[in-house]
């Protein structure tokens, strides 16, 4: 049943990006055009109603920042998340990211219970005298899931959700909460965790949690994805919104000019900060044994290149300009988790290919089945961001949530 519907999403996209030709894709954009009129309708309408603040937008008295984009996935988010939380770690703030989980798993009947457990065993610690905050926490009959305290991983991929694990894993200081109610989430992460600052992954739709700042990032390549909303298209907002950011981030630059681009994004905001950067490979992780190697290893190697994110594209084209030959490779739909029968088939291509190893995206290993001493060695490629232009624009957003001007109260007149 999931394979099917997987291969349904896959066909939209392959029709919504022009992949697909024929009469029957022809007429199912002319649907999806017209679609996409009443869903931009929507978009504007439920914008001023918060701007008129007759939808409620809750502030938890504390500072949150958003890192988000205008189309569906692909403009690497989580390393950009990554940076920030790391960032702003470092220069002493209490931090919390805060995210959605999307396609995470409700937690097994054991997991629930320990969670359960744990949650009992913070409200004894953070016991409060305060009669609204105890009826907050009589309110949240079901509390957001920890993927990790600050101190220790406490779920997996499957019930996390593959991003916020990451970020568990790559950012281990800082708590990391899951809930599709964020504002929850980030009451919760307040209260048990004392954090001061709250990083909101792919928050900038969120409008339901007030914001300090907007960090928004738009992909080098497609800035707007095929410039039709959804569901023609993979924008969520129209190009004009970006009006709202406080920072852009452009990603995926590969060290050529931006101007063009810059140009555009001028028109719709004015006074936001520009940053230019790249994913920046680090090494090769092997998946079984945990090594990590040089990415100088792949220059020359034959490879399988093995992924399943919104830009398989971008994966494959940095594997070659690391120097690796593609001999084969497998796509699958955005979040999809791998079946051992799915692996073992792609690792048997290989095989009769003669690869030298297989290598797919750090997002993508964290689905993967155990593997036991598989044929063909398989890798991951570790990334993170790098800054090419606006390095100082970066630091002073940091230094604004972490070095706040001091208050200097209005003299008195008279």
């Amino acid at each position: 049943m999931n394979e099917t519907i997987e291969e349904l999403e896959q066909y939209a996209v392959d029709v919504i990006l022009g992949r697909r030709r024929g009469v029957r894709a022809f007429f199912l954009r002319g649907v999806l055009h017209g679609l996409s009129k009443v869903f931009t309708g929507l978009v504007s309408i439920r914008l001023r109603l918060y701007r008129k603040r007759l939808l409620r937008e809750h502030n938890l008295g504390t500072m949150v920042i958003s890192v988000g984009n205008l189309t569906v996935g692909g403009t690497g988010k989580t390393p950009v998340v990554e940076m920030l939380a790391r960032s702003l770690n470092q220069g002493g703030c209490s931090v919390a990211i805060l995210s959605r989980g999307y396609k995470s798993e409700k937690p097994s009947a054991e997991e629930l219970r320990r969670l359960q457990s744990e949650r009992r065993a913070r409200r004894k610690r953070h016991r409060v005298a305060d009669p609204w905050q105890a009826a907050l926490e009589d309110d949240d009959k079901e509390p957001p899931r920890v993927v990790s305290d600050g101190r220790r991983l406490l779920l997996d991929s499957r019930a996390a959700g593959d991003e916020p694990f990451m970020l568990a894993v790559n950012v281990p200081d800082v708590p990391v909460v899951v809930d599709k109610d964020r504002v929850k989430a980030g009451r919760y992460a307040v209260r048990h965790f004392g954090a001061d600052v709250l990083v909101l992954d792919d928050g900038l739709q969120y409008l339901k949690l007030r914001r300090r700042l907007d960090i928004v990032l738009v992909d080098r390549q497609q800035p707007f994805g095929n410039e039709h909303m959804l569901p023609r298209g993979t924008l969520r907002e129209p190009p004009r919104n970006l009006r709202r950011a406080h920072y852009i981030l452009i990603t995926k630059c590969d060290g050529r000019p931006n101007d063009e681009l810059k140009r555009r994004l001028r028109q719709y905001n004015r006074t936001a900060e520009i940053i230019e950067c790249r994913h920046a490979p680090l090494y090769l992780q092997n998946l079984l044994t945990g090594q990590q190697v040089a990415l100088s290893t792949l220059r020359g190697k034959h490879v399988g290149a093995l992924s399943a994110i919104a830009a398989p594209e971008s994966f494959e084209h940095g594997l070659r300009r690391l120097g690796a030959k593609i001999e084969a490779t497998q796509r699958f739909a955005d979040h999809h988790r791998f079946s051992p029968r799915q692996i073992h088939q792609f690792i048997n291509r290989c095989v009769n290919r003669d690869v030298d190893f297989i290598v797919t995206t750090e997002k993508d290993a964290v689905r993967f089945p155990p593997l036991e001493d598989p044929d063909v060695p398989v890798y991951f490629l570790r990334m993170e961001i790098e800054i090419l232009a606006g390095h100082e624009a970066w630091q002073r957003c940091v230094d604004l949530v972490c070095k706040p001007p001091p208050y200097e109260p209005l003299a008195r007149v008279g």
